[in-house]
């Protein structure tokens, strides 16, 4: 793949997040809604201002820039770092506590454990994880290892790990694709099923498989879900690209329109259409609009910058 392609998907998959985001988080916590309606609201905002999901996102692409890969004590207090000083960005109540506890000296691996009894098994560690997704898209036995360990930090469970590691996935399959017209949605589903491994999660790409096509979002959130479960959420996101694979636009206001917890699935689903499409998908009355919008373009271009100076030493 040419290096403007490439870069493009890396910057792509960051502002897609970014964008999903931001059009989502008006709807959050509400039932299905019409798409027109979303559009007309984000129309009507001066600014695409992004949450927790994006900010956790740019604390990931920082860490991996800064470190040249993956340091987990280092991206934990990145995550610290940024939190202290915007904590109004909509963080749920499990990472703050998570920040506490590793600034009191628990080892950045051990805290979330301690939180919740098993861990959390919410969506919080796949909402953010795009630029891991990008940044090992050719070597996918670290993608997985990595998605899953940064995972670890605030969200413990097998089954936050795995849909950290499943959206990471997704979108590395999405980066290495071109842009096609007869796109094989079931193809790409094929390689996501036989990559996870929890059984929730395989019964959730089932369902995936036998509702492509479906009119009805409310069966589709019925069934595939939308809630902050990550096993609720992520095959919901992938859903949505599928559905719509030739439309940033659609994909994004299909993921936003289903309620429930709109901004994180619109991400995920933004991430993987921006990954697959790239960044001049974005249509630009969002782009233009977008919350730092420079800043997160220009630590997409930087992490794709250390991607290729790694795999030259390769």
């Amino acid at each position: 793949m040419v290096e403007g392609v490439l870069r493009a998907k890396f910057s792509g998959s960051m502002v897609g997040t970014a964008v999903g985001d931001a059009v989502g988080a008006g709807f959050e916590g509400r039932g299905a809604a019409d798409s027109e309606a979303i559009e007309a609201a984000a129309a009507g905002r001066e600014l695409l201002a992004y949450t927790d999901d994006t900010h956790m996102m740019i604390g990931m692409a920082e860490s991996l820039v800064h470190r040249e890969g993956f340091d987990g004590e280092h991206m934990s207090r990145v995550f610290i770092r940024n939190y202290d000083s915007e904590p109004w960005r909509g963080y749920g109540p499990g990472p703050p506590s998570v920040f506490r506890m590793i600034r009191s000296g628990e080892p950045w691996d051990k805290a979330a454990g301690k939180l919740y009894h098993g861990g959390s098994y919410g969506n919080g560690s796949a909402m953010r994880i795009a630029p891991v997704g990008v940044f090992y898209h050719d070597d996918l036995d670290m993608l997985k290892e990595v998605a899953r360990r940064s995972s670890q930090i605030t969200h413990s469970h097998e089954l936050g790990k795995e849909g950290a590691a499943l959206q990471a996935y997704a979108i590395a399959l999405a980066i290495n694709m071109e842009p096609v017209k007869d796109f094989d949605s079931r193809k790409f589903l094929a390689e996501l099923y036989e990559f996870v491994q929890q059984e929730a999660y395989k019964r959730k790409l089932a369902r995936v498989g036998a509702l492509l096509g479906e009119a009805d979002k409310a069966k589709v959130a019925t069934d595939i879900g939308n809630g902050v479960e990550a096993f609720n959420s992520v095959p919901t996101a992938i859903y949505s690209f599928l559905s719509h694979p030739h439309s940033f636009e659609e994909t994004v206001l299909f993921a936003a329109s289903l309620g429930g917890d709109t901004d994180t699935i619109a991400a995920m689903a933004g991430a993987i259409a921006g990954a697959y499409l790239g960044v001049d998908s974005v249509p630009d009355k969002w782009r233009s609009k977008l919350e730092n919008r420079a800043y997160i373009e220009e630590l997409a271009d930087v992490l794709y910058d250390v991607w290729t100076r790694k795999k030259r030493i390769k």
